[in-house]
């Protein structure tokens, strides 16, 4: 989705400038993988970049000055420049989260599909990649077991495969 360093505590301790880089509409992801080579191989003074999610023709730079900012989108397809102004802070922290956060998802687990295609259908997760945040289930109403890769997020745990199913009360009272 987008990353980050703690920007507040970076731009307050060291100095550093929060500029918007704009996009063409639909091209951020490009932009980003263009602009992070390109600061790698010139090895300018960028500590972040920022995609809010759902925000579209803008990226965000965390630069030293607007120099480096300015550098970093030099050559870059679909990069239509720095604006001239820098952003504060606060203007962009509500569209900020922490991206590593810890879910716990396994492998077995049934879930719900809350986004996108299959939303409110049941799943059972086959495979779960962490680092790229994406799980692979299998559609439990499926007549034929396709694997689906989705985001993390896009699922919800409702069950685990360990956990015992819910018994009824005859059950209950069998067992006393």
């Amino acid at each position: 989705m987008l990353y980050f360093d703690i920007l507040m505590a970076e731009t307050e301790t060291t100095g550093t400038h929060i500029f918007a880089l704009r996009t063409t509409a639909n091209r951020e992801d490009q932009v980003m993988d263009f602009v992070s080579s390109n600061v790698k191989k010139r090895k300018l003074g960028i500590y972040s970049l920022v995609r809010p999610h759902g925000m579209r023709s803008y990226i965000f730079v965390e630069a030293k000055d607007k120099q480096a900012a300015e550098q970093s989108a030099v050559g870059v397809p679909y990069a239509r420049g720095i604006l001239p102004k820098e952003v504060a802070y606060k203007e962009i922290e509500h569209m900020l989260e922490q991206v590593k956060r810890d879910v716990d998802i396994r492998k077995n687990d049934i879930v719900e599909v809350i986004a996108g295609p299959f939303k409110r259908e049941q799943a059972k997760i086959s495979r779960v990649d962490k680092t790229k945040e994406e799980v692979v289930v299998e559609l439990l109403g499926a007549a034929v077991p396709i694997p689906i890769t989705l985001k993390m997020d896009a699922v919800k745990v409702i069950r685990r495969e360990s956990e015992p199913e819910p018994t009824s009360s005859n059950d209950l009272e069998d067992q006393l």
